[in-house]
């Protein structure tokens, strides 16, 4: 009976989980609906290109992304649908995929079921109280790996427009510490790793 409990409080333990104490804020029904209506819009998360050199960057991007993540992803399938849908949910935001992958890494060091100690859940580590504010109130889909990219995405887009596109204070306050350097500097550097060569 110990060892049961000590194995599910190691699988409970946040394990360097990132998210801090992101406060609730009120939405404006007009921003809540916009927000609601951006979650809930179904879409495969692959991508189809009418011009062959752009699909050719984006199976490029997977290849080389793919080699990077397979330490910490060893499944191929598993690795390959994490980032055609990292792509995709980027890309549906306005986002840079090296972004979110930085983001991730920081977050939850890429674990599907990485609780944070504030409670934030998954790979984007996203508030519980999200899935009431914009979404079903299904704190469990948290764990499903498109509605955690989904809802991270299109927080952090709804915080870089608050910000008025400037990245370090919409996330740090993704991250519930705004105006603090600890938590953008660490995204900021964790995406370097996830640039393709060439980018800046």
């Amino acid at each position: 009976m110990k060892r049961r409990l000590a194995v599910l409080s190691l699988l409970a333990a946040p394990f360097g989980a990132w998210a801090g104490a992101q406060i609730e804020e009120p939405l404006a029904d007009s921003i809540r609906s916009a927000l609601s209506a951006s979650i809930a819009q179904a879409a495969p998360p692959r991508p189809k290109f009418d011009d062959p050199d752009a699909r050719l960057v984006y199976l490029r991007w997977l290849g080389e992304m793919s080699e990077r993540l397979k330490k910490r992803k060893t499944e191929t399938q598993i690795r390959i649908e994490f980032l055609e849908t990292v792509w995709y949910e980027a890309k549906r935001a306005g986002l840079e995929p090296s972004l979110v992958l930085g983001l991730v890494q920081v977050e939850s060091g890429f674990r599907k079921y990485a609780i944070s100690m504030a409670g934030a859940r998954g790979y984007m580590q996203v508030m519980p109280f999200w899935t009431k504010s914009i979404g079903d109130g299904n704190a469990s889909s948290l764990f499903h790996m498109q509605t955690n990219l989904r809802f991270g995405c299109v927080i952090l887009r709804h915080y870089l427009d608050i910000e008025k596109g400037d990245l370090f204070l919409a996330l740090g306050r993704y991250n519930g510490s705004r105006g603090r350097p600890e938590y953008p500097n660490a995204v900021f550097a964790s995406r370097r790793q996830w640039l393709m060569p060439g980018e800046k």
